[in-house]
């Protein structure tokens, strides 16, 4: 184990018994189990676990092979036998994918020693320091006379503490064990106690026993992570950049939509004032008496024998008649009963004209303007 190794080991093994003792692991277990169990039987294995146990244990001379969790002997053979080991093993284990193949040697419960140890919460990043430091006092033994491996469990305890399984095996009992296989060709991955038909999952070796195992397919499992992450960025550059193109597009559509309706409002404001001025236009002809009809009363009103040299109406309604009759007082008279002339009288005096013998008049009047029209609102009519 390299330098680096050995400098992250300790926060990979923290790492990991905080991954351990979170609820992730089992949530993830139910649901991959779940998903599992709605596959085809002949799909599930591809779905596994990964690590596929295989048990090794001796009684006596004889071997046995099994898979962890079944009772049925997958292999057997004897070490004086003539069957060779690896050839029982291949047979057995052909099905298996190498890289998950794991094996495990499994110790009988009396060859080990367990003990419980209650210890304050600052030792589980060191547990196993802690349990070498604890050796001597815990078990007969020194910890170069054993291999150990130390576990937290479960185990309600007071607050502060936690309580951790030490499980030892002495050196003499194991090393028999370890060389005869070794001899056999056959390297184990985990020293562990049989438990039933499983084991206890505890890793008795020592951390440089342990073998080293390529895994391509991690590496490849990797590689596709990385491609499903990258791709998953680009999906999401691609996401936003349609994004910006449509709210680009979106924005040019509502700044052409302003510029039209800017040309609407301005066409109806223009409308309005055009509505409004004809709407001035036709009540001011309403509200105002024509100057055709005020000639034409005049002229029927006025005698044969009287003619009129100036006739003016100006912007407040005022009308200036001068002129000649033969009799001028009786032309009030004949102005008194129109309907468009009101108020007539004489400016001045009546004076004679020495040319033609008749009366020189000036009269003022008004224009009898009609009431004007109430606008729409006024009279309650809908624009």
């Amino acid at each position: 184990m390299s330098t680096a190794t050995q400098s992250l080991q300790p926060l990979w093994d923290r790492a990991r018994r905080g991954w351990r003792a979170s609820p992730l692991p089992a949530f993830l277990g139910w649901w991959g189990g779940e998903l599992r169990g709605l596959l085809p039987l002949c799909w599930r294995g591809w779905f596994g676990s990964g690590a596929d146990w295989h048990l090794l244990q001796r009684a006596g001379t004889a071997w046995t092979l099994r898979r962890s969790g079944h009772g049925e002997v997958l292999a057997s053979w004897d070490d004086d036998g003539a069957l060779a080991p690896a050839a029982a093993m291949g047979a057995a284990l052909q099905r298996v994918d190498r890289e998950d193949l794991r094996l495990a040697l499994l110790l009988p419960a009396a060859a080990v020693l367990r003990r419980t140890l209650a210890l304050p919460l600052a030792a589980r990043d060191n547990l196993r320091q802690v349990a070498a430091f604890e050796m001597d006092r815990q078990t007969p033994f020194t910890v170069a006379q054993v291999y150990y491996a130390v576990r937290e469990t479960a185990a309600a305890t007071v607050a502060g503490r936690l309580n951790a399984e030490l499980v030892v095996v002495t050196r003499a009992t194991l090393d028999p064990l370890l060389a005869r296989l070794q001899a056999q060709g056959i390297a184990v991955d985990a020293a562990d106690v049989a438990v039933g038909d499983g084991r206890l999952g505890v890793n008795l070796l020592s951390p440089e026993q342990v073998p080293r195992r390529a895994r391509p397919r991690r590496r490849l499992n990797l590689i596709l992570a990385a491609a499903c992450v990258l791709l998953l960025v680009l999906v999401l550059g691609e996401w936003l950049h349609n994004r910006q193109l449509a709210l680009a597009q979106m924005q040019a559509e509502v700044e052409a939509m302003r510029g039209e309706a800017q040309q609407v409002a301005t066409l109806r404001q223009q409308l309005q004032d055009d509505a409004g001025a004809a709407g001035f236009l036709a009540r001011r002809k309403h509200d105002t008496v024509a100057m055709l009809s005020l000639l034409q009363d005049v002229t029927e009103r006025l005698p044969d024998n009287a003619w009129l040299e100036r006739f003016s109406v100006d912007n407040t309604g005022q009308i200036g008649v001068q002129g000649q009759s033969q009799q001028a007082v009786k032309l009030l008279d004949a102005l008194k009963d129109s309907k468009l002339i009101t108020g007539a009288s004489f400016q001045g005096s009546i004076q004679p004209d020495p040319t033609t013998g008749k009366e020189r008049f000036y009269l003022i009047a008004h224009v009898n303007q009609p009431k004007p029209a109430a606008p729409p609102a006024a009279r309650g009519d809908t624009p």
